[in-house]
């Protein structure tokens, strides 16, 4: 299955040409990476042109400005679409997702529309986390599940595959979020049109380089949306 894997930078200038190695090394030859960066003062952006020159699968999508998550993942997901990759994935560039989960996600995405890296399936979990972190995620996760009606367990996770049928099914330019929520509404648009949806243990693993993007008030504000989600009308 001809993949993309669509990784948002910002200021990832220390780990992203370890990190393209491993998703090259990890990913099968039929799958390809786009860096999707968001004029990264620290010069990402430029360092992953120079990857790009080398590298003939990857590729490089600059965006003007810090822009969000949500809207970094839609315009490389629209990217992809437009040049026919079967399969899309999304993660992080700070290791957290780590590359070895690849080849399953990629596996599973022959036989499902939606495959999402779970913390939160048996064998799933996380490290270097804090206990208030943990149960924020955890509580998270199953407020949306309770909330939406979804049997998801890791429904706030970003390490997630799909089928290009999905995205052209869902309506990528009228999603209503960004960030942390976006996850959850993706998800939740996929489960409302009836799209197969597996998930899979992952481990993730908290960054050891750089700074996390994200913190309490981006979580407590994704989690009202879910509200929204319930009685806005997907379908």
């Amino acid at each position: 299955m001809r993949s993309l894997i669509v990784v948002p930078t910002y200021n990832e200038i220390e780990n992203l040409e370890s990190l393209v190695q491993s998703v090259l090394k990890a990913s099968p030859e039929e799958a390809d990476m786009l860096i999707v960066d968001d004029n990264s003062p620290d010069g990402t952006g430029q360092l992953a042109d120079r990857l790009a020159s080398q590298l003939p699968r990857v590729h490089v999508l600059h965006r003007s400005g810090k822009l969000g998550l949500g809207t970094a993942y839609v315009g490389g997901f629209r990217w992809g679409l437009e040049r026919d990759y079967e399969a899309l994935i999304e993660m992080d560039a700070d290791f957290s997702h780590d590359p070895k989960y690849l080849p399953t996600m990629i596996e599973k995405l022959a036989n499902f529309d939606v495959v999402i890296g779970s913390r939160y399936v048996d064998g799933g979990g996380t490290v270097n986390w804090g206990l208030g972190r943990r149960l924020l995620s955890r509580a998270g996760s199953f407020y949306a599940r309770l909330i939406l009606g979804a049997s998801i367990r890791d429904f706030t996770g970003g390490f997630n595959g799909w089928r290009r049928k999905v995205l052209e099914t869902v309506d990528l330019h009228t999603l209503r979020s960004d960030g942390y929520s976006f996850q959850i509404e993706l998800k939740y648009r996929a489960f409302l049109k009836g799209f197969r949806i597996t998930e899979f243990p992952i481990v993730f693993a908290d960054r050891t380089v750089g700074r996390s993007k994200m913190n309490r008030r981006i979580i407590f504000e994704a989690l009202l949306r879910v509200w929204g989600f319930r009685f806005h009308r997907f379908r």
